[in-house]
């Protein structure tokens, strides 16, 4: 695993951590032009991934793909606050030298945008193509484009909006509550991640709200038995896998990022290229296009999907020619690091 250090860093709270490492992936010729890609809530740095172990955008991101690694190099980090090798609350504090646990300080999206920045100085980058991400990674991508605009060539934010909706702050509070009310989550300093019922049942509300109510009544039919629907045994099941391979703790220090951030007035001086998703009850396209209407250089599209939030994962076919035409545009000298 690749790691970064930057050192310290001062947060939006004014709290700082100190000895700050990013895990990340790096793919392509070191001397092209750079996009940097942001993942999602439970991502990590391994958008592309191996042959053995696919990435979560390994269908995006490759030799004369939509994201084309034989024009650009390609970087992901894990996020700042995240638990796949990146500094977060599984992390040794250097002050206390224990986990930080519930110690951790709360994040804010900018927060993880300023440590990616650093730690790109760090690795020689001197500019960015473009910054790609959807979700938790579109947030990130659009405070990109508010915080370092000198930094980039354009920003590609998907299946996200200028702030997070009610509806979503809900249902990230239905996951906080569950987790931190659950009888084996000690005040954030549990055992064993694993063994949190609450992390398994905040897992499964997110994922009622990733696809749509059409896709889960095709997928499922109410089919089952007596006993227990399909439905019902298949949140379980990615309820208990979440909780096998993610921190509770991180998940928390995520969710309350995301609820927090907003740009809404903002006006960027850097291209938007934006996608959003039909049926995403998270990001809604209503919410994203009047602020698009305001930018003074954006393009998107809407693009129907059963899908709904999770449109970003998946159907590359409908959306990558998008992202392959607006980033044959950014193949300027200029942008070369």
């Amino acid at each position: 695993m690749k790691t970064v250090s930057i050192g310290s860093l001062t947060l939006d709270s004014t709290k700082t951590l100190d000895n700050v490492e990013l895990a990340y992936e790096r793919l392509g010729d070191e001397n092209a032009p750079v996009i940097l890609i942001c993942h999602a809530l439970t991502g990590d740095q391994r958008a592309v991934g191996t042959a053995q172990h696919p990435g979560w955008w390994a269908g995006l991101i490759g030799p004369g793909m939509s994201v084309d690694t034989t024009a650009f190099q390609v970087i992901t980090f894990n996020v700042l606050g995240g638990c796949h090798g990146s500094t977060g609350p599984l992390s040794v504090n250097p002050i206390s030298g224990v986990p930080y646990k519930a110690d951790f300080p709360t994040l804010t999206i900018r927060d993880m945008v300023r440590a990616e920045y650093l730690a790109l100085k760090k690795l020689g980058i001197k500019k960015l193509a473009a910054v790609i991400g959807g979700s938790l990674g579109g947030m990130k991508t659009l405070e990109w484009g508010r915080t370092y605009p000198e930094f980039i060539g354009a920003i590609f934010p998907l299946a996200v909006t200028p702030y997070y909706s009610d509806y979503g702050v809900a249902f990230n509070h239905i996951g906080i509550i569950a987790i931190e009310n659950d009888k084996d989550f000690n005040g954030g300093n549990y055992e064993e991640t694993g063994l949190l019922k609450g992390f398994e049942i905040a897992r499964m509300a997110g994922m009622v709200t990733y696809r749509s109510a059409k896709m889960f009544n095709q997928r499922f039919g109410r089919s089952g038995n007596d006993s227990e629907f399909h439905v019902q045994s298949y949140l379980n099941y990615q309820g208990e896998k979440l909780a096998g391979r993610f921190d509770a703790n991180s998940y928390l220090v995520l969710l309350k990022a995301m609820n927090t951030h907003d740009i809404k007035d903002a006006v960027l001086e850097v291209p938007v290229y934006s996608l959003s998703f039909t049926y995403d009850l998270l990001y809604p396209h209503e919410q994203m296009v009047p602020w698009l209407e305001k930018q003074t250089n954006a393009a998107w599209e809407i693009i129907e999907t059963d899908f709904g939030h999770d449109g970003f994962l998946v159907e590359f076919e409908k959306w990558g020619g998008f992202i392959e035409e607006k980033l044959k545009s950014l193949l300027v000298p200029e942008l070369i690091r």
